[in-house]
């Protein structure tokens, strides 16, 4: 069996803070010698928004990783880190290239998300925004509980409690980002793929798709 793109054991050791809501970080979650190849073969997603994994061409390594997140051995390695079930919950992934001034914005994510899983794909991230906050209520992004660097495969994970408010200062450029959420059920894959499908057809109408390559 290949070695997994993955630390699985840096994810194990890595602390959760419980309050306000259950989340940890994980720097180099995906190992530093896997970089390279998983981004040469990263989807060339050149324009704003998430696009879902089957509308997406991209590389063997980063089958790989995308293999490894939503493999069994990660996923009871999840259970255990939040306390959770996740049988029979299944996955879903997106993928985004580009964050344009209007992402960002406070928000919780849909409560038929249970999980959030979210990767960054980029090198040294050296802007002062664009770097996602971990917020105590809705209304303040400088009302920080933790912020993330979105650099050089780390790795966030919380669960999906009402009370979860991320957000970033507005940031305009190539920002790589993989999302792996466990939702409630089967109907939540096919809805949201659905619409992410319709949406990435009329940005393909207007030039503003993904472009890809294998």
């Amino acid at each position: 069996m290949p070695a997994l793109p993955i630390d699985l054991e840096a994810f194990e050791a890595a602390p959760v803070t419980q309050e306000p809501f259950a989340f940890a970080m994980v720097p180099h979650f995906v190992k530093q010698d896997a970089m390279d190849a998983i981004n040469a073969d990263y989807p060339l997603v050149t324009h704003p928004g998430s696009f879902p994994l089957p509308i997406l061409k991209y590389g063997p390594a980063f089958a790989q990783l995308m293999a490894a997140i939503q493999g069994p051995q990660f996923a009871r390695a999840v259970e255990r880190k939040l306390g959770v079930s996740l049988a029979g919950r299944p996955t879903m992934v997106t993928a985004r290239g580009v964050s344009a001034a209007r992402d960002g914005q406070i928000h919780t994510d849909s409560r038929t998300k249970l999980i959030t899983v979210l990767i960054y794909m980029n090198n040294a991230w050296e802007a002062k925004t664009g770097r996602l906050r971990l917020l105590r209520g809705p209304g303040n992004l400088d009302d920080v509980i933790a912020e993330v660097p979105p650099d050089e495969g780390t790795m966030l994970i919380f669960k999906n409690e009402p009370n979860a408010w991320h957000g970033f200062h507005a940031f305009e450029g190539p920002r790589r980002v993989i999302q792996l959420n466990w939702v409630t059920d089967q109907s939540v894959v096919w809805r949201e793929q659905t619409r992410h499908k319709i949406s990435a057809f009329f940005k393909r109408l207007r030039g503003h798709g993904p472009s890809s390559r294998m």
